[in-house]
C-alpha cells in the first residue's frame, strides 16, 4: 500500500520587512551611544551647577537605552503562522481528542451572572463532537446566583446549540450574537424565538441578582441548591460540585436530539483559617475534579468576560497539537486578548503592539507567554511532565464510557477533591504539579517553568478573533491592572524561578530578553519619574541639561527622539491603531510608569523584605451607566480617589508650575532671552510642553469639568466674611460655654464616658462611627449608646447608629454616663463630641426681654456652628468609609496603604528637598 504524503497541520512564515528593520534599529543604537559619549564627556566639575542632576540624566538615560535593548528581542524575529482546518479534519475526524474547558469566575457582584453564562454558552457551541467536549465552571464565591444562572444555561443551551449549528452563527456568545445583527437582520422567525428565549433567561437571571437570592420556588425545582446552607458566604462555603450535564448519559440531548455538552458545576471550598491561592488554586481544583469526570488531553481555559468569538478555535489549536512532524515538543497555544468594549481611539491603551508585535516575536524564539485566558493546554504539562525527544503523546480520543458510579455518590466524592485542605496535605500541588502558588500572575510563572523543561509554545492569532472580551472602563481600573501585571512579573525576576538564572540555559537567549521586557515594567517607573521631574524644574532654575540647538551634539538626541518616535507611531498604525490612538497610548505609557509600576515596584520590595502579603484584585466588569456614557464618548474617567490619581495630578501640575514659570520669566519679567532659552534649553522647553500637552485630559477634570468624571477635590472653607462669621461664632461659644469634652477613641467591647453637669445646663453631644478597625470588613451596623442621669435613669436609648446628633436639658446636678456598645467583632473607631452649655443671667441690670434676643442670635451662633462640626465629622466619615470600601476593592490592608502613603510623601519631600537645597546653593556659581 503506498504510503500517504505528508501534509502540515500549520504553516510558519517570517515576518516582512527584518532586514530593514535591524538596519534602522542599528543606526538608532550609534544614535544612543553617541548620547552616551556627550553625557559622559560633559559631566559638569565637582563644585558646578548641576553636577548630580546631570549624573542623574546619565542613569536615566542608561536605563532607558537598557530598556530599549531588550525589546529589541521580540521585533527581530517575528514569525507568523496558518492553520489547515481542513487537513486536520480529513485526517483524523473520528479520532480527535477529547476537549475540557475551564471558565473561572470570583465574585457575581463584579462579574454579572449573565456575563459568566453568556461564555459559558460560547464554549459549549463550538463546532466539535459534543461527547468529546466538557465545560467547568469554577465559582469561587460559590454563590447560588452564579449556579443559578448556569442552570438556567444548561436548559437553554438544548436550544441555543442546535440554532448556533443551523445557521453557522458567529459569534456564539448569545449577548455578543444578538447585538451585532442590525434590524434588518432580525425577522426570521427562528431568530426571534430564539431571542425571546434568551431574553426570557435572561430577565429570570436579573431578577434573581437583583432580589440577591434565589427564591424558595426556585430552589425546589432543582435539588442542587440543598448545597447552600444560610451561613455560606464567598470566604466561607463547602465544596460544591454539581454535574448539570453528561454527555456520557442518552437522555442529555437537546431538541434536535443530539448529546449536549457536560457542563459542571465545582465551587471549591473556601474557609477563613485557610489560604486560597487565588485563580492558581481555582485552576487547580478543576484539573483535579476533571481528571475524575473526562481527563481530556487537552485543556482550554478562559476567564469569565472572555467569550469565545470563533467557533473553529479548537481546530486550529488541534492543528498545533496534532501534527506528525512537529507537535510533539509545543506545550500550549496562546491567543491574543481582544476587547469587544474597547473605543475606537483606546482611551486608556490597548494590548494592540503587544498583540501585533511582541507576542509574535517571542514566539520566534520558542513561544508567547501564558497570560491566563485564551490558552489551550496539554494536561499532561500542567501535570509538571518534562519534554522528551523519544516520548510521544498521543492526544487521540475515543469517546468517554459511561461511568458505573451513582452521579451522586461522585460528585459526594469529588467535592473532596476541592476541599480548602487538599493542597495542604504534602502534595506537589503549587509546586511541581498545577498551576505555580504564591504569585499575582501565576500564569506567566507557570508558562515559563514549562518552558524550562524543554517545551515550547505557539502564538496564534487567527483572521477572525478566538476570544472576545471587556476591558477596564475607567483610569483607576487599568491602573490597578497593570499595578498587579507588573507587580507579579517583578516578583517572578526575583524568585528561584526567575527567567535569568533560572531560564539561563533552558530557553533561547531571546525569549529571556522576552521575558525581561516585562518582569522590568516596574523598574521603569524610577527613570519615567525623574525624567518627568528634574528636567522640568532645571528649565525653572534655567539649568540646561540638554546640548545648545547650535552644537553638533545636538543631533543625535534629534536622530534618536524623531526616529524612535516615529517608528513608534508608524508600528502603532500598522497594528491597525488610529492617530489619536497613537497619542492615547503614550499618555497611558506615562500613567502607568509614574504610577502603576512605582506602587508595584515598592510593594514587591515590601513582600520581599516580609512586610506585605500576595494580593490578587479582580477587575470589576460592572460599570456605572454614566461612567460608560463617558467611556464610549472617550471622556477619562478620574472620579474615583485613589493614591495613583494623586501622582498623577501633582506631577501635571508640577509640570505646569515649570512651564508656567518659564513662560513668566520669559514674557512679563523678561529674566531670561528668547533667543538664549530656545538655544540653550529648547529640548528641556519640549520636554516639558509635551508633558504639559499630554496631562490635558487631568488639567480639564482638574479645572474645568463638572461631571463626576473630574478628579474629586477635598471639601474647602468659603472666605470673605463667612471667615470673620466663624471667627466670632467661635468666640461667643467659647465665652459661654460651661465644658466641652471632644475624643475620637477605638471601642472593642464597651467603653464609657461621664461629665459632671450642673442643673439647667444643656448638654449637648454627638458621636460618628469613623472607621472599621477590620481590614476586609465594611458595615452598616453601627454602636449603640445609652444615656444615663446621676440616679441610673436612662435618658437616651440609640441601637445600631452609624451618627447621631442631640441635646438635653439637666434637670438634676450629677455625672452622667455615656456608654457605647460595640457589637461588631471588629474594633470600630468614634469620633465622640461633649459639651454643656449654660446662660449667665443678670437680672439685676436689666430684664430678661433685653437679653432675650441677643441669647437667640447667640444660641443660632452656637447651633449652626455645630452643625458645621457635625457635618465635618460626618464628611470625614463618609470619606473614611469610602476609603474602606475602596480597599475592600483593592484587597489591600489599611496599613499598608499607609505605610505606602507615607513611604511617598517622605520620599518627595526628600526629593523636593535635596532638589531645592541643591539649586538654592549652586545658582550663583556657574551658569552655562
Amino acid at each position: 500500500m503506498e504510503k500517504l504524503k505528508y501534509e502540515p497541520l500549520f504553516e510558519t512564515k517570517k515576518g516582512k520587512g527584518r532586514i530593514l528593520y535591524r538596519l534602522f534599529a542599528t543606526s538608532l543604537f550609534c544614535g544612543i551611544i553617541l548620547i552616551w559619549i556627550y553625557r559622559l564627556c560633559n559631566i559638569p566639575n565637582s563644585g558646578e551647577n548641576g553636577r548630580y542632576v546631570w549624573i542623574g540624566m546619565l542613569g536615566a538615560e542608561l536605563w532607558f537605552s537598557f530598556y530599549w535593548f531588550i525589546t529589541q528581542s521580540v521585533r527581530w524575529n517575528r514569525i507568523y503562522r496558518h492553520t489547515f482546518r481542513d487537513r486536520l479534519l480529513l485526517r483524523y475526524e473520528n479520532e480527535l481528542p477529547r476537549v475540557d474547558v475551564f471558565v473561572c469566575t470570583a465574585d457575581p457582584a463584579i462579574e454579572p451572572p449573565i456575563m459568566v453564562i453568556n461564555t459559558v454558552l460560547s464554549v459549549l457551541a463550538y463546532n466539535y463532537p459534543p461527547e468529546k467536549l466538557s465545560v467547568y465552571l469554577s465559582d469561587d464565591a460559590g454563590s447560588e446566583l452564579t449556579f443559578y444562572a448556569l442552570l438556567e444555561a444548561s436548559h437553554f443551551a438544548k436550544h441555543w446549540l442546535p440554532y448556533c449549528k443551523k445557521f453557522n452563527v458567529e459569534p456564539r456568545s448569545p449577548a455578543a450574537y444578538f447585538a451585532s445583527l442590525s434590524v434588518s437582520d432580525q425577522f426570521d422567525a427562528d431568530f426571534s424565538k430564539m431571542k425571546g428565549l434568551y431574553e426570557e433567561m435572561a430577565n429570570k437571571i436579573d431578577i434573581v441578582c437583583k432580589a440577591g437570592t434565589v427564591s424558595d420556588q426556585e430552589k425546589l425545582k432543582y435539588k442542587g441548591f440543598s448545597k447552600w446552607n444560610l451561613y455560606s458566604s464567598k470566604k466561607n462555603h463547602a465544596a460544591i460540585l454539581q454535574i448539570l450535564n453528561d454527555s456520557r448519559d442518552e437522555e442529555t440531548k437537546d431538541v434536535d436530539g443530539v448529546r449536549l455538552p457536560t457542563l459542571v458545576y465545582v465551587a471549591r471550598e473556601k474557609h477563613p483559617e485557610h489560604f486560597h491561592n487565588f485563580k492558581a488554586g481555582a485552576m487547580n481544583a478543576l484539573l483535579r475534579v476533571s481528571s475524575e469526570i473526562s481527563n481530556a488531553p487537552v485543556i482550554l481555559n478562559v476567564d469569565c468576560d472572555m467569550y469565545s468569538n470563533n467557533s473553529n478555535a479548537i481546530q486550529d489549536a488541534l492543528c498545533f497539537f496534532m501534527d506528525e512532524e512537529r507537535s510533539r515538543e509545543i506545550a500550549f497555544v496562546q491567543f491574543p486578548q481582544s476587547f469587544g468594549n474597547a473605543t475606537k481611539n483606546e482611551v486608556y491603551g490597548s494590548l494592540r503592539v503587544i498583540n501585533e508585535v511582541e507576542s509574535h516575536g517571542s514566539d520566534g524564539y520558542g513561544g508567547p507567554l501564558y497570560v491566563g485566558t485564551g490558552c489551550f493546554h496539554r494536561r499532561d504539562t500542567l501535570y509538571g511532565r518534562e519534554y522528551s525527544t523519544e516520548a510521544r503523546i498521543d492526544l487521540k480520543s475515543a469517546c468517554p464510557e459511561k461511568m458505573e458510579e451513582n452521579m451522586h455518590e461522585l460528585e459526594e466524592r469529588l467535592e473532596g477533591l476541592a476541599s480548602s485542605t487538599y493542597d495542604l496535605n504534602n502534595t506537589q500541588w503549587g509546586n511541581e504539579i498545577g498551576l505555580k502558588y504564591g504569585c499575582p500572575v501565576e500564569d506567566v510563572l507557570t508558562g515559563l517553568t514549562i518552558k524550562c523543561k524543554g517545551w515550547k509554545s505557539v502564538y496564534y492569532r487567527p483572521k477572525r478573533d478566538a476570544f472576545v472580551g471587556v476591558t477596564a472602563t475607567t483610569l483607576d481600573q487599568i491602573l490597578v491592572q497593570h499595578k498587579r501585571w507588573s507587580e507579579g512579573d517583578l516578583m517572578i525576576l526575583f524568585s528561584k524561578y526567575s527567567p535569568v538564572w533560572y531560564g539561563l540555559g533552558k530557553l533561547n537567549p531571546g525569549l529571556v530578553l522576552g521575558y525581561l521586557i516585562y518582569c522590568l515594567w516596574s523598574p521603569n517607573c524610577w527613570a519615567t519619574l525623574y525624567y518627568s521631574i528634574v528636567p522640568s524644574f532645571c528649565v525653572l532654575k534655567g539649568i540646561p541639561l540638554f546640548p545648545q540647538v547650535s552644537s553638533k551634539w545636538f543631533l543625535p538626541f534629534a536622530y534618536v527622539i524623531i526616529a524612535e518616535l516615529i517608528y513608534s507611531f508608524a508600528e502603532f498604525l500598522w497594528s491597525g491603531g488610529t492617530i489619536l490612538g497613537w497619542w492615547n497610548e503614550q499618555r497611558m505609557w506615562l500613567y502607568k510608569r509614574t504610577s502603576s509600576y512605582m506602587f508595584a515596584f515598592l510593594d514587591t520590595m515590601l513582600k520581599l523584605f516580609g512586610s506585605s502579603n500576595t494580593t490578587f484584585i479582580v477587575t470589576p466588569k460592572v460599570t456605572n451607566d454614566d461612567v460608560l456614557l463617558r467611556y464610549k464618548q472617550e471622556k477619562m474617567e478620574f472620579g474615583s480617589a485613589s493614591p495613583m490619581l494623586t501622582i498623577l495630578s501633582t506631577l501635571a501640575m508640577i509640570n505646569l508650575f515649570c512651564l508656567m514659570g518659564l513662560v513668566k520669566k520669559l514674557i512679563l519679567t523678561r529674566e531670561l532671552g528668547l533667543e538664549y532659552v530656545f538655544e540653550t534649553m529648547a529640548l528641556q522647553f519640549l520636554l516639558c510642553g509635551v508633558l504639559v500637552f499630554v496631562n490635558l485630559p487631568l488639567y480639564n477634570a482638574l479645572f474645568f469639568r463638572q461631571d463626576k468624571g473630574k478628579i474629586p477635590s477635598s471639601t474647602a472653607f468659603q472666605i470673605g466674611s463667612l471667615k470673620v462669621w466663624i471667627l466670632v461664632t467661635i468666640l461667643v461659644v467659647a465665652w459661654r460655654c460651661g465644658g466641652v469634652y471632644g475624643i475620637r477613641f477605638v471601642i472593642d467591647r464597651e467603653e464609657c464616658f461621664s461629665l459632671k453637669v450642673q442643673m439647667g445646663e444643656s448638654v449637648h453631644f454627638s458621636f460618628v462611627v469613623i472607621k472599621s478597625e477590620g481590614s476586609w470588613h465594611y458595615s452598616e451596623e453601627g454602636v449603640d449608646l445609652v444615656v444615663k442621669g446621676p440616679s441610673g435613669e436612662q435618658l437616651h436609648d440609640f441601637r445600631d447608629k452609624i451618627s447621631e446628633k442631640t441635646e438635653f436639658v439637666a434637670h438634676h446636678e450629677g455625672v452622667y454616663r455615656f456608654c457605647f456598645t460595640n457589637k461588631s467583632p471588629y474594633h470600630e473607631t468614634i469620633d465622640f463630641d461633649l459639651h454643656a452649655a449654660h446662660f449667665s443671667y443678670h437680672d439685676e441690670h436689666a430684664k430678661d426681654e433685653h437679653f432675650k434676643p441677643l441669647f437667640e442670635h447667640i444660641g443660632q451662633l452656637e447651633e449652626a456652628l455645630y452643625n458645621i462640626q457635625f457635618e465635618q465629622h460626618w464628611l470625614e466619615a463618609q470619606t473614611d468609609r469610602q476609603a474602606i470600601v475602596n480597599e475592600i476593592m483593592s484587597k489591600r490592608a489599611v496599613y499598608k496603604a499607609l505605610l505606602e502613603s507615607s513611604a511617598l510623601i517622605g520620599v518627595s519631600v526628600l526629593q523636593v528637598y535635596l532638589l531645592k537645597h541643591l539649586f538654592d546653593r549652586k545658582l550663583g556659581q556657574s551658569r552655562v
